[in-house]
């Protein structure tokens, strides 16, 4: 049963039951080949049980990733349902799922996916092929809030049931990633619940999965609750071994991060992804962390990297030129703030897509660097002169705009931005919301400036990104509004482009036009992933995998019963714990 009631802090520690394992009574021949074998990547000691509290730094509007893509929905919405294939996590290949087989035609355009017939709904009913173009016909139903998805899924026609079990997609266009854009991009919903509701409104309930997991619990801005289902329908295939291990997963969500970090000090948090160079230098330290009850962990592996920084929307007046875009770069000093705000911990920004050039490879976009007198000058070639105040006018108007922020924490930076701002004669405030509304406005590209920060992919498509179609069409990720043709011209070349490496020097290109243009003043990276914990866990030898982040935890870590009696001994002792390992890297 799904609950919203009034719990107090102790509630996420005592309501912990222990779930037992449906016995499995399905034919072991019936299991794809490929799930047959062992996942290279899980710990066969990995044991069930326990529960692991993840720290979410705010509560998310909704928990349906189609409505709402925050890093905390999607690591919920993708424990509760599935795609029809995956991924294997060491060598990327295809690997079945929902789907046990699939064919692909000689044209690359028709996609023919056969069903598991073992994969069942938590209530019991088979995964249907009318599952599958239901959840198609969700996703491009345009009274639903699911723009992004329907980039993609546009590329096809409707899919076609053959039979209960085998469903074809065909696609109207020759493109690299339509394959994986059906097969393991999106996750299917069951049309017996979803049916004949409104889709916009299905934000927090979801009492019908096909997944691992399910939400037990929820209290709005406190915290979301799952509980681990001991009759999934793959929890006797062999690859699954060592994975999904914890009973229990809390993500625990508090909007002050000082609040927070002093909950995981005081064991009320688990493990506590770090975000922020502050909290990693100056306040993961003290008794905890020098007797290593507290584990505090640099993991660097093949993680894909993303871009954050403040995207200017060029749809308002005041960042339609380029040069004004170009000169609110230069008035930011990102050296100032990565040593003096961010302690060194970061590395400067100067691609939309930096981990191509994390392998030493030459980064051809030329740095930006911090040039107030530069700026000055642009800023006048745009027609931005002082008037007798020394703001700037252009048209008897002022340069004048508002910052829409959602996190307190990155105020400093932009008081430092708001300085410079100030001494070349702009007026610029600071709005900061909460993440709903932060969202909603966002989506409508209500804004003149905002912090946005992008994930990436191994396999990077850049057509939601910079395609000038979808500049005008609310919710989608062009948040600057861009539309360059040249740009329309790649991105439509690299569609029909199936070598990787070909494809990313098509990238290569897109990123070296866009980079000139200055949509967004781009900031820094960090190419490793920070993580505190408590020290009574076990985890594979590489402890986020081959390509994971901190989400990595809750799929293959596992609750060490033993361990964590021994730490409790060394807390009330007052003794220092066993050693780890501070840096880890990919070998």
């Amino acid at each position: 049963m799904f609950l919203f009631q009034n719990c107090s802090e102790e509630d996420t520690k005592d309501t912990l039951n222990r779930v037992v394992d449906v016995n499995w009574e399905g034919d072991v021949n019936s299991i794809p080949k490929a799930l047959q074998m062992k996942n290279p990547v899980a710990d066969p000691k990995a044991k069930k049980g326990g529960r692991i509290r993840i720290y979410s730094h705010q509560f998310p509007k909704s928990l349906n990733y189609y409505l709402d893509q925050f890093t905390t929905t999607a690591r919920i919405f993708t424990s509760l349902y599935e795609p029809l294939t995956a991924y294997h996590p060491l060598t990327l290949e295809t690997i079945p799922h929902l789907a046990k087989a699939w064919q692909i035609s000689s044209d690359k355009k028709k996609f023919t996916f056969y069903l598991d017939p073992n994969a069942r709904w938590s209530d019991g009913k088979q995964v249907t092929a009318d599952d599958v173009i239901f959840t198609y016909d969700t996703i491009m139903n345009p009274k639903n809030a699911t723009a992004v998805f329907r980039i993609s899924l546009s590329r096809f026609l409707k899919p076609v049931k053959v039979d209960d079990l085998t469903v074809v997609f065909e696609a109207k266009e020759v493109h690299w990633n339509n394959f994986n854009d059906i097969a393991s991009s999106i996750f299917i919903l069951p049309k017996h619940h979803f049916e004949g509701k409104d889709f916009n409104k299905e934000n927090m309930e979801f009492p019908i999965v096909s997944g691992p997991y399910k939400i037990t619990e929820v209290k709005k801005n406190r915290y979301i609750k799952l509980e681990r289902r001991g009759d999934w329908w793959q929890r006797a295939y062999p690859f699954n071994e060592g994975r999904n291990n914890f009973d229990q997963i809390v993500y625990k969500v508090y909007n002050e991060e000082a609040v927070a970090l002093q909950a995981f000090k005081k064991g009320d948090i688990d493990i506590y992804p770090v975000y922020s160079a502050f909290v990693w230098v100056e306040e993961a330290k003290g008794e905890a962390f020098d007797k290593n009850w507290i584990a505090k962990q640099r993991i660097f592996n093949l993680k894909p990297i993303g871009f954050q920084g403040w995207a200017m929307n060029s749809r308002r007046p005041i960042f339609s030129d380029k040069r004004v875009r170009e000169a609110m770069n230069l008035l930011v000093d990102r050296k100032l703030m990565i040593d003096k705000l961010a302690y060194g911990e970061y590395d400067p920004t100067n691609s939309y897509y930096p981990d191509f050039y994390l392998g030493g490879e030459t980064n051809p976009n030329v740095p930006t660097k911090f040039d107030i007198e530069r700026a000055r000058k642009l800023l006048a070639e745009a027609g931005w002169k002082p008037n007798a105040e020394g703001i700037l006018e252009k048209d008897g108007k002022p340069f004048q705009f508002s910052i829409l922020d959602r996190d307190k924490k990155t105020e400093k930076y932009f008081t430092v931005f708001l300085e410079k701002a100030k001494e070349v004669g702009i007026r610029a405030s600071i709005d900061t919301l909460d993440l709903a509304a932060w969202s909603e406005r966002v989506d409508k590209y209500d804004f003149d400036m905002t912090w946005a920060a992008w994930g990436s992919g191994i396999f990077k498509d850049p057509e939601s990104q910079w395609l000038s179609k979808y500049a005008d069409e609310a919710g989608q990720p062009n948040l600057p509004g861009l539309k360059i043709p040249e740009v329309d011209k790649l991105i439509e070349k690299q569609k029909t482009e199936f070598s990787v490496s070909k494809r990313n020097e098509i990238l290569k290109q897109i990123d070296r036009i866009v980079y000139k243009e200055y949509p967004y003043v781009l900031l820094w990276h960090l190419p490793s992933t920070r993580i505190l914990y408590w020290q009574k866990y076990g985890m594979p030898s590489l402890p986020l995998g081959k390509y994971g982040d901190e989400s990595f935890s809750s799929d293959y870590w596992w609750y060490d019963e033993e361990k964590d009696k021994k730490l409790s001994e060394s807390v009330s002792k007052k003794e220092t714990f066993s050693n780890y390992e501070a840096i880890i890297r990919w070998k």
